[in-house]
């Protein structure tokens, strides 16, 4: 980093305004924004499939990766002989689903777009932990079980001073009980390990449910759990992810509340 100098002390020069212009211009080609999307879900996906999923040749996906990388949005590695893609942070996921509040909805032409948008409203990943009508399911069992303190999940537009859809929540705050610590580990997540390198508990106001889902190190934990179970797997569309029924017993059992409604072994 360049420094200036004034009567012999060392300054940092200060930081310029953000080019919201760029990164605008990034996600504006619809080619790249499906790509990013794609990658919303916080795992490594090929070059190959994410052609498939922007529609566009492998060439013409390299080009747009590499502009991604350039710019710090993706980030890259060698697996073998394939090259993999993952968002470079979380706040590229919450960006796109900033942007998804204001964006005209897409026209659904077909089956298949129908399939997905429903796919994506019933259960899906908001970058590392889970979100749409499973997620919010979740966050509702977890308070109705005394597993965390806090609100009641619901996000009140009316009377919101921080919170918006598609965010990191700001109004309320959310804390996990002893009681919940111990259901916790009965789930084999330690709730004092989890809050190693983030906030454990945090929440987001999902943009499909206007509810609030569970994030933070608490809802990367249990995401990531309920996929080792095998309670939870990932869907043929990107971000999907389906709960199995195998997974609704283990969770019912856990908690004692029923996750009939937003079970399936959709493909």
């Amino acid at each position: 980093m360049s420094l200036s100098y004034r009567r012999g002390v060392h300054l940092e020069e200060p930081k310029s305004d953000p080019d919201i212009a760029r990164a605008a211009a990034l996600i504006a080609d619809g080619s790249r924004a499906r790509i990013l999307k794609a990658l919303c879900d916080g795992r490594s996906i090929t070059a190959t499939v994410l052609a498939e999923e922007a529609g566009v040749s492998g060439p013409t996906a390299s080009v747009h990766l590499a502009k991604l990388v350039e710019a710090g949005l993706v980030t890259a590695h060698r697996d073998g002989r394939n090259r993999r893609y993952r968002l470079a942070r979380a706040e590229v996921a919450e960006a796109l689903e900033a942007l998804a509040l204001i964006a005209p909805p897409l026209r659904v032409s077909s089956l298949k777009q129908s399939v997905r948008a429903d796919a994506l409203r019933r259960s899906r990943t908001c970058y590392d932990h889970l979100a749409g009508r499973l997620g919010v399911h979740l966050m509702g069992v977890l308070l109705e079980t005394k597993v965390l303190s806090g609100v009641d999940g619901t996000h009140r537009p009316a009377t919101a001073v921080h919170d918006r859809p598609a965010a990191y929540g700001r109004d309320h705050h959310y804390e996990v009980t002893d009681e919940g610590a111990t259901t916790l580990r009965l789930l084999g997540i330690d709730v004092l390990e989890s809050t190693r390198r983030r906030p454990l508990v945090r929440y987001c106001v999902d943009w499909s449910e206007e509810r609030h889902h569970l994030s933070g190190a608490l809802g990367a934990a249990i995401a990531s759990r309920l996929f080792t179970l095998g309670w939870v797997r990932h869907g043929a569309i990107p971000r999907v992810v389906h709960l199995t029924d195998v997974g609704a017993d283990g969770l019912t059992r856990t908690f004692g509340r029923s996750f009939e409604l937003v079970a399936t072994e959709a493909p």
